[in-house]
């Protein structure tokens, strides 16, 4: 264990042996293979490898959306095969925020009901909801884009939109998927700059699947998908 891992929090995310395999035909595709590590409170961890190793469906995995076929994941000490879909889905609104390469906006909504939705979800007040939004997106620098719609803003500008999605329900892990893959160099810089914020000053624990391995060296620990394997990088 890493100096930076013991001086994290407490697990939020454990992978136990957690493999996946697909059947295609007669032909089983393996995708993932006995991966066993865990993310703690306050770290930030990057997983690399080359498209195709298994990173996105290793995310799918830890997030619940998907099942694995051999081993367990267990969110905040509550291992997610044991669990009832309700119970589940309810586990990932309140404990989890996710980040895609695709910000997955609703079009016909402003950043302030995008970022706000999470919290409409969870039934709590339009209002109060709305005014937690303006201020994530505030922290984000959109305050003045509040009031626009996906299609009005910058690439650079829905990606931090997503993140204050994601991080308004103040979400004990972020889950982020290739989240600068479609950003000039820049704008990808700042919206790592937040996600890796998010872990530090927040205490989230934050998994980032990356292409990129210069902005995978600033997490704590970065981990490398080979063929479905997962490894210390």
């Amino acid at each position: 264990m890493s100096d930076a891992t013991r001086a994290a929090g407490p697990a939020v995310i454990e992978a136990r042996g957690v493999g996946k395999a697909y059947r295609s035909g007669d032909t089983e595709v393996t995708a993932l293979i006995d991966a066993t590590f865990d993310v703690r409170r306050g770290e930030a961890v990057a997983v690399v490898g080359a498209s195709g190793s298994g990173k996105s469906t290793l995310l799918h995995l830890l997030g619940g959306l998907d099942t694995p076929t051999a081993g367990e994941v267990i969110l905040l000490g509550e291992p997610l095969a044991g669990l009832t879909e309700r119970r589940r889905c309810d586990l990932r609104n309140a404990m989890l925020g996710f980040v895609y390469q695709f910000h997955h906006l609703l079009p016909e909504l402003s950043a302030r009901e995008n970022v706000a939705l999470p919290l409409r979800i969870r039934r709590q007040p339009r209002q109060q909801s709305l005014r937690m939004a303006d201020e994530l997106l505030a922290q984000v620098g959109l305050a003045d884009r509040r009031q626009h719609r996906p299609g009005e803003l910058s690439g650079g500008e829905r990606q931090r939109v997503a993140i204050a999605r994601a991080l308004v329900g103040e979400p004990a892990c972020i889950l982020a998927d290739e989240p600068t893959g479609n950003l000039d160099a820049d704008n990808g810089e700042r919206v790592f700059d937040l996600l890796l914020t998010a872990s530090r000053t927040r205490g989230a624990a934050v998994l980032i699947v990356t292409h990129d391995t210069q902005l995978a060296q600033r997490c704590e620990r970065v981990l490398r998908l080979t063929s479905g394997r997962l490894q210390q990088a």
